[in-house]
């Protein structure tokens, strides 16, 4: 009897414990949870969410490789609280969906793993991503993540709004502005005919659209604020230019004040103003809302990048976000697992352009199925027009937020704008400063 309780022991250990035939991997994501909804699908055809994208993708992924198993931890956005935990404790995630942005403050102190050789031996061209999303991996040659999407702001359009203000061309595009002069003029001819805001804005706990507002301000002016890595320069008549610009919206009252960002998104969708600068990730839900009959957008949504207001070039700030793997003793199946993982989202490019983002691959921008999704078409030249902050250019999160902090004492009237954008600029090269020499080591 005994022998027979320690073989059925053994058999109930070892269908309990992981099969030997089998590698685990562990995938740290953002993007929300949304497993209820999604449960087993692995076709992201008719999906655009990023939660929904994701999780089918990874779906699809354990149904073909049955010998691997991704074991998922969805992180609160955007997930660094939870990163830094794990490389804190020796046990990090074998791959993290990381803001290319942010790629240098982990790459700096040696935490990423240079991913190179590993996507070249598991059949991943680097030559076949756009120069702007490749450049945004790559440092001294070698690349620390696998670029997944390029993201921007874009100018979401109320078009049944510019139809009542008389904003629309015979070919029924919208009428945009082409010098800052002709911004406000079109905002207040806009507000007069509606009622309504020109502009629909996150005003309220929200600094990165002022910054990312500015980046885009600037780079169309050529202003190269960002020559020293360790420094920024925003005591010029460029910033100054671009932040009374929003200023001015904002003392006009042609723009929305005092919403969050939930407040923004239902007040767009609701027909609460003209244009809302929000991001690429918005375009799935406002166009399922301009094809819900009697919505106020019905039959009534465009969107563009930023409209170029300078003289100067066609540029519009972008961020994207990337696969890094990050530092950790792996066996030779589980790292070979990862890349087979990686190999499997590089090639499944056109899935993910599904939420809004732009594709990284240049031959999937270019499809006819890329451009046949809604307004892929309008946006497309941001893979050309695109620019990142320079790649080894740290803490741009905190930077972003001090920007930010300050355009709004500006905006709002807390401060001058001569004295929001000196100390813009103290602030955030003081934080550049005390960043230890150390950690611009190359691993």
């Amino acid at each position: 009897m005994r022998a027979v309780i320690s073989i059925a022991a053994a058999v109930a250990l070892t269908a309990c414990g992981p099969r030997e035939d089998v590698t685990e991997i562990q995938v740290q994501r953002v993007f929300g949870e949304c497993g209820a909804e999604i449960g087993d699908r692995t076709d992201a055809e008719n999906l655009d969410s990023e939660c929904g994208v994701m999780t089918a993708l990874i779906n699809a992924f354990e149904a073909q490789n049955p010998d691997v198993r991704v074991r998922v931890n969805i992180a609160p956005w955007p997930g660094y609280d939870q990163l830094s935990a794990r490389l804190a404790s020796g046990d990090p995630p074998d791959l993290v969906t990381m803001h290319v942005s942010s790629i240098p403050d982990y790459q700096s102190r040696g935490l990423l793993a240079p991913l190179a050789d590993g996507l070249a031996q598991a059949g991943v061209d680097r030559m076949t991503l756009t120069p702007t999303a490749l450049g945004g991996v790559s440092r001294d040659g070698e690349l620390y993540g696998l670029p997944i999407d390029i993201w921007a702001p874009l100018w979401h359009i109320n078009m049944n709004l510019f139809r009542q203000a008389g904003l629309v061309r015979a070919d029924g595009s919208p009428v945009l502005p082409t010098s800052a002069d002709e911004l406000l003029d079109q905002a207040r001819r806009f507000t007069e005919a509606t009622g309504k805001p020109y502009l629909v804005q996150s005003m309220a706990n929200e600094r990165a659209a002022y910054t990312r507002n500015l980046y885009t301000l600037l780079m169309q002016q050529n202003a190269d604020f960002f020559a020293d890595r360790r420094r920024i320069d925003l005591t010029t008549p460029e910033a100054r230019r671009a932040v009374q610009l929003f200023k001015d919206i904002y003392d006009r009252n042609l723009t929305t004040r005092n919403q969050d960002y939930s407040a923004a998104t239902a007040g767009f969708i609701n027909g609460g103003g003209g244009v809302y600068l929000v991001g690429t990730w918005m375009i799935g839900d406002f166009e399922r809302e301009a094809n819900r009959p009697g919505a106020p957008l019905e039959g009534g949504y465009a969107v563009v990048p930023y409209p170029q207001l300078y003289p100067g070039r066609p540029a519009s700030f972008i961020d994207g976000h990337a696969w890094v793997m990050p530092v950790r003793d792996r066996t030779s199946r589980e790292r070979e697992a990862v890349f087979r993982l990686l190999r499997f989202f590089a090639e499944h490019h056109l899935d993910w352009s599904r939420t809004g983002h732009l594709p990284t691959s240049q031959a999937v921008i270019e499809s006819p199925e890329y451009l046949a999704l809604p307004h892929r078409a309008s946006i497309a030249s941001l893979a050309e027009i695109g620019e990142p902050l320079p790649s080894d250019v740290e803490r741009q999160f905190a930077i972003q937020d001090i920007i930010g902090d300050e355009m709004a004492s500006a905006i709002t009237g807390r401060k001058s704008i001569d004295r929001a954008l000196a100390d813009a600029e103290h602030r955030v090269n003081d934080l550049l400063f005390h960043i230890p020499e150390t950690s611009n080591s190359r691993p």
